[in-house]
Parts: C-alpha cells; sequence; structure tokens
C-alpha cells in the first residue's frame, strides 16, 4: 500500500473495493492523541465519528473515492474556548476540501493550460471528472507568484478588447517569464509600478510614448531601450512611402532593352478599362475627393495649422491628416494597387478568353459556355459586351507585364541581398539604376541595417546627419521620430536587450484568450498568465 498508495501512508486502510467504475477506499484515522487547533492540548477524547469523502488520482483508468473516517474530540482544556474539534489529516486534504492535495496537484496544470470547459472535458478522460466552474475558480483561488524586482524589465501592451480596452504585461527578461499584469497602458499606471518596485535597470520597450514617460518618470535611473524590431518595421514603411513617391521608375524592373512594352488591351479597346488606371488619369469620386482634401490640408498647413487641428476642422483623423500632410502631391496618396478598381466577375476568366479569342474561338455564346464550366457565375451579355471590344482586331495583343508594387519593391531594399532571389536582385538594380533617389535609399537602409546587425549604435547620429543631408522626404520623418528617442534608440542599437521575449508573451496571451472565448474576467486571465507555463 506503500508503495502504491503513498499519500495515504499513517492511515489505517480498512478495504478497498471497486464500486461500478469507481474505486472505493475504506480508512480511518489512527487512535493516537491530537493537538486542540486553539490551545495546542492533547486530546483522546472522541466525542463522535463521521466520513469525509475525497477524490482522488485515477487506478487504471478508475476514479478513486477515499472514505475517509474522521474524529471529532473533547478539547480538556478548560481555559479554551472550544468545546470540541475535527481533527484534520494536512497531508492528505486542506480543510474542507473534497478533493486529495494529489489531485488539486494534477488539476492545477490542467486549469491553466486550458481554462474551464477544454479543461472539465480533459479531466473527464483522467478519471477525474470536475466542472469548469471548479476549475476556473481553482485558478482564482492560486496565489501570485512570488519573483523579486527585475533588473531588466520588458513592458508591452496587448489588447483586452481590441481597440478599445488594453493592459501592459510586465516581464523579467533574465528569467523570461512575466512580473506583474496592469489594467491599463498608461504612463501613469507604469510610473507607480516602478515607484512601488524599485530597481530597475533597463527597461525594454516598444516606441510607445507612454511608456517611455512611465519609465522616465517611475526609474529615472533606469536605461531605456527601444526594440530594434520596430525600428526596422518603422523604417520599412518610411521606406514603402518614399518608394510609393518614385513610383514612375518601378516600370524599370519590366522593361528590356531595346524592347518596346505591348500596348496595353485599354489602348486597343476605346474607352474600356482593363485594370487600375494610372493615378493622373483618375477622374473618379474617391480621386476627386483626394485631391480637395489634399489642397484643404495644405491649405491649413501654410496658414500655420497644427496636424491636430487640421483633423478636427476637416473631420479627419489624426493619422489620416498626418498622411495628407507628409505627401508630396495627391497622386502619392492614389497609388494603391486596385485603388478605384472594383474586380469584377469576367476578370479572372479574361486570359482564357483572350486566349481562346487568338486562337480562333470568336464565338461569344461558346466561350460563355467554356467559362461557366470552370467556375464564371455571370451572365452571357457580360461576355459578349466584354468581346465586343475585339471585334474589330483579329488579334488580341497580351497586356504588358504589371511593375511590381511599392510593397513588394520595399521589401527588396529592405532585405538582405545575400538572401534576395537573384531575378529580384536584377528587377531592383534595374530600378535602382533609373532613380537615383532610390539608390541613395538603399543606400540608406543597408547602412541602418549594418548599424543594427553590428549593433553600432555609436554611428547612429552620423547616420541622421546624411539621411538629413539627402533628398528623402519620407527619411527625414523617420529620423525626426528618432530625434525624439534617441538615446533609447541608441541603447537598443548598441545593446543586446530587445523586446522578442515581450513580443512571444502577448503571442501566448492571444491563444489564453482564444481559449476563454472573451468571457472571463480580467483576473482571471491575469492569474493563467502569470502561473501558466
Amino acid at each position: 500500500m506503500t508503495i502504491l498508495f503513498p499519500h495515504l501512508d499513517g492511515l489505517v486502510i480498512g478495504a478497498v473495493r471497486a464500486v461500478g467504475s469507481t474505486v472505493r477506499i475504506d480508512a480511518a484515522t489512527p487512535d493516537e492523541q491530537v493537538e486542540c487547533p486553539c490551545c495546542a492540548t492533547l486530546s483522546h477524547r472522541v466525542h463522535s465519528r463521521y466520513r469525509r469523502r475525497l477524490s482522488d488520482t485515477a487506478i487504471s483508468g478508475r476514479e478513486v473515492v477515499i472514505a475517509l473516517q474522521i474524529r471529532r474530540l473533547f478539547c480538556d482544556n478548560s481555559d479554551c474556548g472550544r468545546r470540541t474539534f475535527a481533527e484534520q489529516v494536512p497531508w492528505l486534504a486542506a480543510r474542507y476540501a473534497r478533493r486529495t492535495l494529489l489531485l488539486e496537484k494534477v488539476l492545477r496544470p490542467v486549469a491553466l493550460a486550458l481554462g474551464g470547459r477544454a479543461g472539465a472535458r480533459l479531466t473527464g478522460h483522467l478519471a477525474a471528472q470536475v466542472g469548469r466552474t471548479t476549475l476556473l475558480r481553482r485558478i482564482r483561488a492560486l496565489p501570485d507568484p512570488k519573483r523579486t524586482t527585475p533588473r531588466v524589465l520588458g513592458v508591452d501592451d496587448f489588447a483586452l478588447r481590441r481597440g478599445h480596452r488594453y493592459g501592459t504585461i510586465l516581464i523579467d527578461m533574465n528569467t523570461r517569464r512575466p512580473v506583474d499584469v496592469l489594467t491599463d497602458r498608461t504612463a501613469d499606471t507604469l510610473t507607480t509600478w516602478l515607484r512601488a518596485h524599485p530597481g530597475v535597470e533597463i527597461v525594454c520597450r516598444d516606441r510607445a510614448g507612454a511608456y517611455a514617460e512611465g519609465a522616465s518618470k517611475g526609474a529615472p535611473e533606469a536605461i531605456q531601450i527601444a526594440d530594434r524590431w520596430h525600428l526596422w518595421r518603422n523604417l520599412g514603411e518610411a521606406v514603402e512611402r518614399s518608394v510609393a513617391r518614385h513610383r514612375v521608375f518601378l516600370s524599370a524592373a519590366v522593361e528590356r532593352p531595346g524592347e518596346p512594352l505591348l500596348p496595353d488591351i485599354g489602348e486597343v479597346a476605346a474607352g474600356m478599362r482593363h485594370g487600375p488606371v494610372d493615378p493622373t488619369q483618375r477622374r473618379d469620386r474617391v480621386a476627386v475627393r483626394t485631391r480637395e482634401r489634399y489642397a484643404r490640408v495644405h491649405a491649413l498647413l501654410a496658414e500655420g495649422e497644427t496636424i491636430r487641428a487640421i483633423g478636427i476642422r476637416l473631420g479627419l483623423a489624426r493619422n489620416t491628416a498626418r498622411r495628407f500632410a507628409r505627401a508630396q502631391s495627391p497622386e502619392e496618396l492614389l497609388v494603391n494597387n486596385g485603388t478605384g478598381y472594383r474586380v469584377g466577375l469576367l476578370d479572372e476568366f479574361k486570359p482564357y478568353l483572350h486566349g481562346r479569342w487568338n486562337e480562333g474561338c470568336t464565338n461569344a455564346t461558346r466561350l460563355f459556355e467554356e467559362i461557366r464550366a470552370r467556375g464564371f457565375r455571370g451572365r452571357a451579355s457580360m461576355v459578349r459586351a466584354y468581346l465586343q471590344q475585339f471585334r474589330a482586331t483579329a488579334h488580341i495583343p497580351a497586356p504588358p507585364p504589371k511593375p511590381p508594387a511599392a510593397r513588394r519593391v520595399a521589401a527588396w531594399i529592405m532585405t538582405d541581398p545575400a538572401a534576395l532571389d537573384p531575378d529580384d536582385q536584377q528587377r531592383l538594380d534595374a530600378i535602382l539604376a533609373a532613380s537615383p533617389e532610390l539608390d541613395s535609399l538603399a543606400g540608406h537602409v543597408r547602412a541602418f541595417a549594418t548599424m543594427m546587425t553590428e549593433l553600432k549604435g555609436k554611428q547612429l547620429e552620423q547616420w541622421m546627419s546624411c539621411v538629413d543631408a539627402d533628398n528623402q522626404p519620407a527619411l527625414h520623418s523617420f529620423v525626426r521620430g528618432l530625434r525624439r528617442d534617441q538615446d533609447a534608440v541608441a541603447a537598443g542599437l548598441t545593446m543586446r536587450w530587445s523586446s522578442g521575449t515581450v513580443e512571444g508573451h502577448v503571442n501566448r496571451i492571444k491563444m489564453l484568450k482564444r481559449q476563454m472565448f472573451g468571457r472571463a474576467k480580467p483576473d482571471l486571465l491575469r492569474k493563467r498568465i502569470l502561473l501558466s507555463d
């Protein structure tokens, strides 16, 4: 028995028998003297006996129930306020508990890992069935872990309700474990926590201004480190804006020397648009509204209005007003692929129609039947109307290859040349050869990448000065942001610490939230964040 049931050592085992799918163990406490919990006087006089029913861990896939006989004894100390007391079995179960400590130890990781409903389903397979609310109560009853104030602290926010409510997670970067969870992401809350936990020497954070302010007030002596991934992301956004500004040079990636581009189908068919048009040629409602807003925003800027005041006056979000203010021309705001162009039902099947037309099949009804068998859900009249424009031509010319999107070119510039596909490298070289501005932009990006990967933060000021001396409006905006947070950026480009560990925990929080289906209160989420592995 000691080998199979070590936690029952010290009890008197009466019988072990199977009752249906349950194993029942009859046990009793030994006939020994017991201390009164109030006065510690030993007593052996029995007042009465009663049975406790305790669930235990499974045996051979069967649920185990311990029927434990407990004695109630008299306290012989006349000065004690208690007349009787019930003896306890602290090594087996807690006071008033209905499960053994061993079973509680098994259920705890199940509850923390799976939560309520999923955990309850698993306990059924473990032959230790408990309800979902029981598991949630066990999580809430667990004490917070006792951890010392970290020397290196990671800070980041996570969504409690995306777009409405956010919290803050604090990570010990040395142990990679959560330290605390704050109820919001304001500077005052972080300041209060840092002042209550002195000893933080380094704070790893993203580019959020609230965390920078909170760390400066709560731990003014601590070194703040701006995360390198966020710096690289901000640089990528600036590069994409710059590439979009020089999008006219992107066609160099598909042009071949001495070989003119074939005319577009839109040039062959009078007035028929085959895809997104050039921003300078757009006259749709969105383009007209964009040009009007651009003119109004820049007129207000010339009058000395701030971005915030312009947004309020024109009814625009601050980021939208800032985007209009940064643009060099309204066409720069109309360069996104597909802007002003609605994909039709027939677009997917146009290449097939072109190929069949060039093979000599010009019967619209027959072509309609063929593409309907391929999944076309439109009417035959759509096919006839589209093919009507080609009746005067014997052959449909192939559309010219489209230039790469601005985002794709930006990705080429941001990629290590050693890891870039040779074909993509060739296209990028053609674009950079056609545009001195983009070639200079790529040089600045490579210099920043070298500085970041080799942790040469001392070169930051020199790099920013080179960018300021160049005609790169998008990078100028990026540099202004760096100067506002220059000490933290320089530390991020010099020291080995980053917010990668914190981002991993934020991703884990998303998984926990999905498991909880958004129904649990923040206190339960906090317990699972701090206690689950």
